[in-house]
């Protein structure tokens, strides 16, 4: 079974996206293609972070996690995100 990856980018204009795959080269050609709507908006994607799960149920926890408060405090504590400004 293949594994599934959780991540977060950041593209040059500094906007933050997280969401999970099982491919990641694919995905990002994706997003830096513009082929994802919501990604659109920015430009030369970069993984800032990732984790591999085993499966989609928790990868999708996972995500769901990087993308509240606590998760994006978890994130900057460990030097992934800057603190907002």
């Amino acid at each position: 079974m293949k594994p599934w990856y959780v991540y977060v980018i950041q593209s040059d204009e500094g906007f933050i996206y997280t969401g999970m795959t099982q491919s990641l080269s694919k995905r990002m050609d994706d997003h830096n293609s513009g082929r994802t709507y919501t990604t659109r908006r920015g430009t030369s994607w970069i993984i800032i972070y990732t984790e591999t799960c085993q499966d989609s149920a928790l990868a999708r926890k996972r995500e769901k996690y990087f993308k509240n408060t606590a998760g994006k405090e978890w994130l900057q504590r460990r030097g992934y995100l800057k603190a907002p400004e």
